[in-house]
């Protein structure tokens, strides 16, 4: 496993040891299960894909779920900066590393921003 793959592991126990513990660590946890389904779709018809701050991005615009992009970015930003909190770095640092993440796990087709922000289709 490279350092980047042990950095992007370490941040995600991190991630399920703060939501673990919170109120609102369940609330977010909570509402993104519940906006993943509308999400997947999203990705799978191409209207949204995934930048490389680790945020969703509208691909196709317009998008009457532009609600939905937010709530979920806002979720993750707050993910995103506990996280950076608790590690002593910055939620950019956190976001950039979560985006590493997703690129590799997602599935092909999916739109995704390479390090130096060009749109490529997985």
């Amino acid at each position: 496993m490279n350092s980047n793959r042990k950095i992007v592991a370490g941040l995600l126990i991190a991630a399920f040891i703060l939501l673990s513990g919170a109120a609102w660590g369940q609330d977010i946890k909570a509402r993104m299960h519940a906006r993943l389904s509308e999400i997947v779709a999203l990705k799978e018809a191409g209207v949204v894909g995934e930048n490389n701050q680790g945020y969703l991005t509208v691909i196709k615009p317009p998008t009457d779920k532009q609600a939905l992009i937010e709530a979920e970015n806002q979720d993750r930003r707050t993910i995103y900066e506990a996280i950076a909190k608790k590690q002593n770095t910055t939620p950019e640092l956190v976001g950039s590393r979560r985006a590493m993440q997703i690129a590799e796990k997602a599935d092909p087709g999916s739109w995704i921003q390479d390090a130096h922000g060009k749109w490529v289709k997985k």
